[in-house]
């Protein structure tokens, strides 16, 4: 979508488009409740209040500053605003992503862990929390290694309780991703863990028929963008 995002056309056709994917996984979850992240990274703050218009109030970014930059005019005209962190997060972004997320779904590495504890204590709140795995073993991407995942979700739920919600996961490029998503979401159930957020605007319904309870769609929602080639959160 290359028009003025301001514009009655572009709101409308946001809005069917929001309608159409919202259809497609209500078919796909067959009656279970399967949250939409609506991914705005990189559109225009008019886009997303035109999401808001026709009902869309979850929302996933990659960057803190952009997030900051975008949601907290936002947020003050509509508070009800549920905002996600999908990118990766920088321990020296912590305390501006505690005081600006409601999730965080990118905790992956001890280090982390450590920034997110010393700001919940010092802020006195903390969002709830996605362990990102690496699922598919993939040396260029974030997210706990699978061989180290269940030991480091067993530390971190000692550590955070019930702030860590479950877990979220980015199939390799290209590959079936039904086995992996199948695999993110049987490491949840060993867990206890309610959150899988799984499937993106290629793959989402696949997603759901394996048991995502969340799915990050971007491309799907608001057409695609300069950066489509990057996989995470799309």
């Amino acid at each position: 979508m290359t028009h003025d995002p301001t514009s009655p056309d572009v709101a409308a056709t946001l809005a069917a488009t929001l309608a159409d994917v919202r259809s497609r996984i209500a078919r796909a979850a067959g009656g279970r409740r399967v949250e939409l992240i609506a991914v705005s990274k990189t559109k225009p703050a008019a886009m997303v209040e035109a999401m808001i218009a026709a009902g869309q109030l979850v929302f996933g970014e990659n960057r803190v500053q952009e997030a900051a930059l975008k949601f907290t005019p936002l947020r003050i005209a509509h508070p009800a605003i549920d905002l996600h962190l999908i990118g990766p997060l920088q321990t020296n972004k912590v305390r501006d992503a505690v005081l600006l997320f409601d999730q965080i779904e990118t905790l992956d590495r001890p280090k982390l862990a450590d920034a997110l504890a010393a700001a919940a204590e010092r802020e006195g709140d903390l969002p709830h929390l996605l362990v990102q795995v690496n699922i598919g073993d993939e040396p260029q991407k974030a997210g706990i290694a699978r061989a180290e995942a269940d030991g480091f979700i067993r530390a971190m739920r000692a550590r955070f309780g019930a702030a860590l919600q479950g877990l979220m996961a980015i199939p390799p490029l290209g590959a079936d991703p039904a086995p992996y998503f199948r695999d993110l979401v049987a490491m949840a159930d060993h867990h206890g863990l309610p959150i899988r957020s799984i499937g993106m605007s290629d793959d989402f319904e696949t997603a759901i028929a394996c048991g995502a309870t969340q799915v990050r769609v971007g491309s799907a929602l608001f057409g695609n963008r300069p950066d489509s080639a990057t996989p995470l959160g799309s």
